[in-house]
């Protein structure tokens, strides 16, 4: 409202600029009185000197508006970019792994910190302005009217080409800003694969191919940009042509009615200094009509992912206050990221409360897939999994979550502090439990190299740790979690031997009274898990303790004796 209330004083004050001028030529040059004052009460001088400080006051004033008028709409529009973009984060955070998995990266980052600048740009440059231009543009039809009608009648006749050149040329504008629009993307897209894979690229001795990808995609970039400024040249030159046609217009028949003694020198001034700022909001318009339509397209790219609906529902059932006992039970479970390519078949599969499952099978078998729907990730196509009897689909997907603690594959470190990164998922965790967690994973003799300890940074991606270092500190961050469900993806693929055995005393101390899933390649890790499960083909093969299936001889003592040989007595360490 305080906009608008500031839209229309600059309005009026944009009425009253010719009105000095009119005064000079009218009566100081001629000597004629004002018909508002008194022939005795200001002379020609005086009358010339109250014109001058009239319009110095007068854009005094129209500057002090226009500055506060652009804090305010800069302002709401910064409010309108912010709210925007938070909406979009979060309905991003709440898109399925099968959503992430199907975009990329750069394009998303463009639409969040890129596209959303659009709601500014079509509030500053479409919103305001066309409500500035039609109460401008109201007034001022009003005012030219009563001094002269035929004036204003030509004055008018060019309006509706400029609005036919708006309407017809709009559409493949707003199909160019599109275009510039994905293309800019794009680059996101190359820029970002490039400098997250700088050490694959460097290793490889890529550089050159890398930059003539990316020289092709920002090239492919700036084309479709000047595409879209071409075209709003163009655009803005032909409604110049057509502003330019009105005022000639203007000027012969204002000229015409001066020859004829019905019109004054001043009056024909200070009509063709209204027909200047009546144009002047049209001719604005189709100046930015390129950026409003690049705004438009951006603002669609935004939307279209908010009303993308996430294919994972949250339930409604909380875990507030609720002791969980921890059994999972998948029935008949069926899962395919594609219709036709199932990963997962009829899974039936019991993991008691506080026991703990391995998972083991060939790679691509879909063991990862199998924990992924223990934590919602994704949801089963056919079949259901419960947790306590309850299908997780009737739980909350944050108190779900909140239950479970993970160690994934690859692990993940934050470009924060070591302190930040194991206490993540648990920020008001206590500086003796991180300690306690950080000497649990195995992370002691790291600590003790590095002067600032739980304060260092590790950089982008964990730069400064190595991977065994990485991976330590995920398991860290687990312990903290301290929930009644672990899943362990590859937990100590990243270790050595000697690092590996003493973080699996620290696992099986936190594995105690957990419901766990250990997936595992080296069956080291899993000699002392409750059941082993091997998947194969999408499907349970079979399930049992170590030993028993050692025994068996199916495909588990194959992948055993894969690793471990046919020496007899030999077990794994």
């Amino acid at each position: 409202m305080f906009a608008l209330v500031q839209v229309v004083m600059i309005s009026a004050c944009e009425l009253l600029k010719p009105w000095p001028l009119k005064i000079v030529v009218d009566n100081v040059l001629t000597g004629t009185p004002v018909a508002w004052a008194p022939a005795t009460a200001l002379g020609p001088r005086d009358l010339l000197l109250a014109a001058c400080l009239g319009l110095v006051l007068l854009y005094v004033v129209l500057a002090g508006l226009g500055t506060l008028n652009n804090a305010t709409t800069i302002a709401i529009g910064q409010g309108m970019v912010n709210d925007f973009r938070l909406d979009l984060y979060q309905h991003l955070q709440r898109l399925s792994l099968r959503f992430h998995t199907s975009r990329d990266v750069g394009d998303l980052l463009y639409r969040v910190t890129a596209d959303t600048f659009a709601i500014q740009t079509l509030s500053m440059n479409g919103v305001f302005p066309i409500i500035t231009a039609l109460v401008l543009f109201g007034g001022m039809v009003v005012v030219m009217a009563r001094m002269d009608g035929l004036l204003t009648v030509v004055a008018l006749a060019v309006c509706p080409v400029i609005f036919l050149g708006i309407t017809l040329l709009g559409r493949r504008i707003n199909a160019i800003a599109t275009e510039a629009r994905r293309k800019e993307s794009r680059l996101y897209t190359v820029t970002q694969r490039g400098i997250a894979a700088i050490r694959v690229i460097q290793a490889f001795t890529t550089e050159e191919e890398e930059a003539r990808r990316f020289a092709a995609s920002s090239t492919e970039s700036l084309r479709a940009n000047l595409r879209m400024y071409m075209m709003q040249t163009f655009y803005s030159g032909a409604i110049n042509v057509i502003i330019a046609v009105g005022t000639a217009l203007v000027l012969w028949v204002g000229a015409t009615k001066v020859l004829s003694g019905a019109l004054t020198i001043g009056q024909v001034l200070v009509f063709t200094t209204y027909l200047a700022s009546l144009y002047a909001p049209i001719n604005s318009l189709s100046q930015t009509i390129g950026m409003i339509h690049g705004a438009r397209a951006g603002a669609e790219r935004a939307l279209e992912i908010l009303a993308t609906t996430p294919d994972l529902r949250d339930g409604a059932r909380t875990l507030a206050g609720v002791t969980l006992r921890g059994e999972v039970r998948f029935e008949r479970v069926r899962f395919a990221y594609a219709a036709d390519r199932p990963v997962l078949r009829d899974v039936d599969l019991v993991a008691e409360a506080g026991k703990v499952v391995a998972i083991v099978g060939p790679t691509g078998v879909g063991k990862s897939t199998l924990v992924s729907l223990v934590g919602r990730f994704y949801d089963p196509v056919e079949g259901r999994v419960l947790l306590d009897g309850v299908d997780l689909r009737e739980y909350r997907l944050r108190d779900l979550r909140s239950r479970i603690a993970m160690v994934l594959q690859p692990p993940v470190v934050f470009p924060t502090t070591l302190r930040e990164n194991i206490a993540y998922g648990r920020p008001r965790a206590t500086e003796a439990e991180i300690a306690r967690a950080a000497r649990l994973a195995q992370l002691d003799g790291l600590l003790a190299r590095l002067p600032q300890g739980l304060s260092t940074p590790v950089g982008e991606q964990g730069a400064t740790l190595s991977g065994g270092e990485q991976q330590r500190v995920t398991i860290a961050r687990a312990i903290v979690r301290d929930a009644p469900i672990l899943i362990l993806d590859e937990p100590t693929s990243a270790l050595d031997t000697e690092t590996e055995a003493l973080v699996l005393a620290a696992l099986r101390a936190l594995m105690r009274g957990r419901t766990t899933f250990v997936i595992a390649h080296r069956l080291s890790t899993i000699r002392h898990a409750d059941r082993v499960v091997v998947l194969r083909d999408g499907t349970v093969a079979e399930q049992g303790t170590f030993d028993e299936l050692v025994a068996r001889g199916g495909a588990f003592a194959r992948l055993y004796e894969a690793q471990f040989g046919r020496h007899e007595g030999r077990e794994p360490v």
